[in-house]
C-alpha cells in the first residue's frame, strides 16, 4: 500500500469465556498491526549524456523505468538490460534508435535504428543495394530523425530484336512432272536481321534505349516448287458414261437460266443459253472447253460472269428444265487439252473443304 491510503481496522476478538467473571474489556484481545517499509533505492538514467535520477522499489531495471514513465521503443539499447536486479546507485544507460522510414522495391518500411549513416541503417534491415542504384539521401548521409529513404533500383538489359523477311515463293515448270502435281524443290528461308539494344530501367520502368549493333542472321533464300506440265488422257466411267478427260478438279458449281437473267439468254461466245452452256474464268477453263460434270451431263465454257472467278462455274439451264443448285462437283475437262491458254497451277479459291 501507499503512504496516502488509509490504515485498515482494527480487528477486535473476544477470548473464550472462563469462569473467572472479571471485567469484559479483559476479554477483549487486539491483533497488532503490521507495517512494513520497503525504501526507495536511487537509479540514474543516462539517456544521451544527460543523467537523471529515478528512486525505485522495482526489482528489475524494466520494472522501474514503466514505473517512472520512461518510454522505450523498438530498436533503442538499455545497458544493463530490461531483466537486470536494481541496484542502489546502478546507472542505467539508454541508447535511444532513429525514426526512419525506407521507400524500396515498391513498398515503404517505417522503423527505428541504432544505425549512425544511411548505409549503416540499409545494412540493419537487410535491405541489399546493388552499385547502379540510387540512394538519397547518400549512404554516407548520417542519420537523423525522421529521415526518409529513397531507393531507386536501376539496372540494364541487353535485348535483341528480329525482323523477319518473307521468302518468296517460285513456281518452276516441270514438263516430266504430272498434270497437277507439284514437288518442293527447296524448302525456302526467311530472311533474319538482329538488333541489339542495352536498355536501362528504374524501378522497372525503362528510361533508355541505345542501339549498339544491326546485324543480318540469315539471308533469305527462295522457296521454288515445280509444278507438272505433262498431260496424258485418262478414262473413267461416270454417271455410266465412258469418257476421257485430261484434267480432273474440284469447282464450286451454282446454276442459272435465262429469266433470271431478265431473258436476255446470249452468252458470252455468242451462242444461246441452254443446258450444256457453263460460265467460267476463262483463265482457269479456256473458253469453248468440253466439260463433264457429274450429275449435270456434258457441258461447253460458252459464257463467263462477273462473280465467276477462279474455281467457280456456273452449269447452264433452260426456263423449262432449271435446277436450283449450289454445291461442290468434279469437273473433268474431255480431251483433247487446248493448245495454249492452259492453267498450269489451279488456285485455291474457293478454298476447297476438307
Amino acid at each position: 500500500m501507499t503512504a496516502d491510503e488509509p490504515l485498515p481496522a482494527v480487528r477486535m476478538e473476544t477470548a473464550a469465556p472462563t469462569f473467572d467473571r472479571g471485567f469484559a474489556w479483559d476479554s477483549l484481545e487486539a491483533q497488532p498491526l503490521l507495517v512494513r517499509i520497503q525504501r526507495a533505492v536511487p537509479m540514474v538514467v543516462d539517456e544521451g549524456g544527460l543523467p537523471y535520477t529515478v528512486d525505485t522499489t522495482a526489482q528489475t531495471v524494466g520494472e522501474a523505468l514503466r514505473q517512472a514513465e520512461v518510454v522505450l521503443y523498438l530498436g533503442d539499447r538499455v545497458q544493463p538490460s530490461l531483466g537486470s536486479r536494481v541496484i542502489s546507485g546502478m546507472h542505467v544507460y539508454i541508447e535511444r534508435s532513429v525514426p526512419v522510414a525506407v521507400q524500396a522495391d515498391g513498398r515503404q518500411v517505417k522503423t527505428r535504428t541504432q544505425a549512425k549513416t544511411v548505409g549503416d541503417a540499409l545494412t540493419d534491415l537487410g535491405i541489399v543495394v546493388a552499385n547502379e542504384d540510387r540512394v538519397e539521401p547518400a549512404l554516407e548521409s548520417p542519420l537523423y530523425d525522421n529521415a526518409k529513404i529513397a531507393i531507386t533500383r536501376i539496372h540494364e538489359d541487353v535485348e535483341i530484336e528480329e525482323e523477319i523477311a518473307p521468302y518468296e515463293t517460285v513456281f518452276v515448270p516441270d514438263p516430266n512432272l504430272a498434270l497437277d502435281t507439284q514437288q518442293v524443290l527447296d524448302p525456302g528461308a526467311n530472311g533474319i536481321t538482329r538488333t541489339r539494344y542495352r536498355v536501362g530501367y528504374e524501378d522497372g520502368v525503362e528510361t533508355s534505349r541505345v542501339r549498339e549493333d544491326r546485324w543480318t542472321a540469315q539471308e533469305p533464300a527462295e522457296r521454288r516448287i515445280a509444278y507438272g506440265q505433262s498431260i496424258i488422257p485418262q478414262t473413267a466411267f461416270v454417271d455410266g458414261v465412258p469418257i476421257t478427260y485430261w484434267r480432273k478438279f474440284k469447282a464450286y458449281a451454282t446454276s442459272y437460266h435465262p429469266a433470271a437473267l431478265g431473258g436476255d439468254s446470249t452468252t458470252a461466245t455468242g451462242a444461246t443459253l441452254t443446258k450444256g452452256i457453263v460460265a467460267v474464268d476463262p483463265r482457269i477453263i479456256p473458253l469453248g472447253s468440253p466439260m463433264f460434270v457429274p450429275g449435270y451431263g456434258r457441258g461447253s465454257a460458252e459464257d463467263t460472269g462477273g462473280g465467276i472467278i477462279s474455281r467457280r462455274i456456273d452449269l447452264g439451264y433452260d426456263d423449262s428444265n432449271f435446277v436450283s443448285l449450289s454445291k461442290w462437283v468434279d469437273v473433268y475437262l474431255l480431251w483433247p487439252p487446248p493448245g495454249d491458254g492452259i492453267a498450269w497451277v489451279l488456285p485455291n479459291y474457293p478454298p476447297v473443304p476438307e
